[in-house]
């Protein structure tokens, strides 16, 4: 068979979500934005909601109606990019939780769906979504009801050490003193930081997926590549495109099966490396649209 393979290992994500929820006493949620990172969000969340999980996030209000079409009624689906034109029926149709991240989301939200649970994010020095403090004291008071969450987003969590980390803690703890709803700051680096970032919920994404930071999770997708050549290249040999690889040694050759078209973007270069029987082979050449030597 000359086809790529990719083999997704629901049991080894779901083991994952259990130990990142062992770390702490939070209720622990998932995200399944971009389609469950790209091995299915339906899957994954129906796996995740077997083992226990009841809380979900996505980026748009697209991706929680198909998974609360997936998933059905229960679960709480929280939506990060919050209230958008466009949303409103959407929302209301999947019962979904947006995350609203300006006074201009709160004013649409509370105009078209003012029954409808939310959630509010802030930013605490990302810069990426979220109300700031001078918008936030503005509007914590007269929101027409209660958030069902307020969340922030650590920019700095997979360097334990950075000292942003610290400053978004005590940004959060300012902007929240006093609320009496569920607080979440921690993604999965936030969660690895320790139970000073866990609040009540935490809602780790790469970690689940057996991706950095957490280097103790179990590897959740396997790809395997085909070889359909191999071929012995000789010292000032070169190989593939532009002449960018050339043999410092007599050096052996696997072309295999896989390339841009699949995924393996070119701008990996000479930094991948692929494994036979636990062998590191790494790339040489360019990556082509669906080969790539090693």
């Amino acid at each position: 068979m000359s086809q790529a393979v990719l083999t997704v290992d629901l049991a080894a994500l779901v083991a994952n979500w259990r130990a990142l929820d062992a770390m702490g006493a939070a209720e622990t949620a998932a995200c399944v934005k971009a389609d469950g990172y790209g091995l299915g969000a339906a899957k994954v969340a129906r796996a995740l909601g077997d083992a226990g999980c009841q809380t979900f996030f996505v980026a748009i209000a697209q991706e929680g109606a198909a998974l609360r079409a997936a998933l059905g009624p229960g679960p709480m689906i929280g939506v990060f990019g919050g209230h958008m034109a466009g949303d409103t029926a959407l929302i209301k149709e999947g019962d979904l939780t947006p995350m609203l991240n300006s006074p201009d989301q709160v004013k649409r939200h509370f105009g078209a769906l003012p029954d409808q649970a939310f959630g509010v994010q802030l930013d605490t020095g990302m810069n990426r979504l979220g109300m700031e403090a001078d918008e936030w004291g503005e509007m914590r008071n007269s929101l027409p009801a209660t958030p069902a969450l307020v969340m922030s987003h650590l920019a700095c969590a997979d360097e334990p050490n950075h000292r942003m980390n610290t400053a978004q803690l005590n940004a959060f703890r300012e902007m929240t003193d006093g609320e009496t709803t569920r607080l979440s700051l921690a993604a999965t680096g936030g969660t690895l930081l320790g139970a000073d970032y866990h609040f009540d919920l935490t809602r780790p994404g790469i970690g689940i997926y057996g991706g950095a930071p957490y280097s103790a999770g179990k590897a959740a997708v396997h790809l395997a590549l085909p070889v359909i050549q191999i071929r012995d290249v000789a010292v000032g040999e070169t190989v593939g495109y532009g002449n960018i690889w050339t043999a410092k040694r007599p050096s052996r050759i696997a072309t295999v099966s896989g390339g841009y078209a699949d995924g393996l973007i070119r701008a990996v270069g000479r930094s991948a490396h692929l494994y036979a029987d636990g062998v590191s082979c790494p790339l040489v050449g360019r990556v082509s649209m669906d080969l790539i030597t090693v």
